[in-house]
């Protein structure tokens, strides 16, 4: 068809680690429950959820949870992390082939540790502090939950990419606007209805993005 992706770009949260029992099987709220604060995180989800414009805030509540708890406490509970079902295989399928990285409103601790595990060349997402090996309980918001497109843009011009060479994989509705202006856009275990509507392939499983691409092309 002439169609030619360079690069495959992955959401986290929900996506591309699956973390159970936590609300959008998020890094975030598997951090809050293993410092034994999910409901704290669960009530500020819910209160900054609906307005859109105050993500940063969201982000500086529940990285305020945090505040004095040493980093490895945490590492021990949520590593390693629970990667969705053949995500480690069509990864090692893939290197080589295409870019790949990670795009996500989730912690840096765990997109960092995902991009090392998978072996990907990046990971872009919301930065936790830390000094002396405890979390300070501040953040820097570096992907807003509600313009990840934004940060998209950022990333195809950092790597020399058109938009219609980038194939992204997501979950949730906050995906949508990147499926929008990718060239190939994956729903992957969707969780929105407007997000698998959209979205070029609707999948439930890694394994199958290989074939996915390969036909795309």
């Amino acid at each position: 068809m002439g169609r030619h992706i360079r690069a495959i770009i992955f959401d986290l949260d929900g996506t591309l680690v699956r973390y159970q029992g936590v609300e959008f099987e998020s890094s975030w709220g598997a951090i809050a429950a293993a410092i034994g604060k999910q409901q704290e995180s669960e009530l500020i989800l819910h209160e900054f959820l609906p307005q859109r414009n105050a993500y940063e805030k969201w982000v500086e509540r529940d990285a305020a949870l945090l505040a004095g708890i040493p980093v490895e406490e945490i590492v021990a509970k949520i590593f390693p992390p629970p990667y969705a079902t053949g995500a480690r295989e069509a990864i090692a399928a893939l290197r080589g082939q295409y870019i790949m990285g990670i795009l996500s409103s989730g912690v840096d601790l765990v997109a960092d540790r995902a991009r090392v595990d998978l072996g990907l060349d990046f990971s872009v997402a919301n930065r936790l502090l830390i000094e002396d090996g405890r979390f300070t309980g501040e953040s820097e918001t570096v992907v807003d939950l509600w313009k990840k497109a934004d940060v998209m843009k950022e990333i195809a011009a950092k790597y020399k990419l058109d938009l219609s060479e980038i194939c992204f994989v997501g979950d949730h509705m906050n995906d949508v606007p990147v499926m929008r202006i990718v060239g190939l856009s994956i729903a992957m275990n969707a969780k929105d209805e407007e997000l698998a509507r959209i979205a070029d392939y609707v999948a439930t499983d890694f394994t199958t993005i290989p074939q996915i691409v390969t036909a795309w092309e």
